[in-house]
């Protein structure tokens, strides 16, 4: 069963990730912009050190982070 946490979590990737299109469709960031911000999230997390489960949930989120970039979910490129 998800946690208030989890809603948390959600909410907030949703928000950040319209945030993120928002300043693209607007041309505020370019796209290799907001690809440099989640890159640099990503490395903060892959090298946050803690507790091994701390070091474990930081890289759990740094593959999320890269997943994203991957998929191109917060910047809309065009097909193909």
């Amino acid at each position: 069963m998800l946690s208030e946490k989890d809603f948390s979590g959600v909410a907030a990737l949703a928000i950040c990730e319209a945030l993120l299109l928002a300043m693209n469709d607007h041309k505020l960031l370019p796209e290799r912009e907001i690809v440099g911000v989640l890159r640099d999230a990503a490395k903060t997390h892959q090298n946050a050190v803690g507790t091994d489960s701390e070091t474990e949930a930081h890289l759990a989120v740094a593959a999320l982070i890269n997943r994203i970039i991957a998929g191109g979910n917060s910047v809309r490129r065009p097909p193909g």
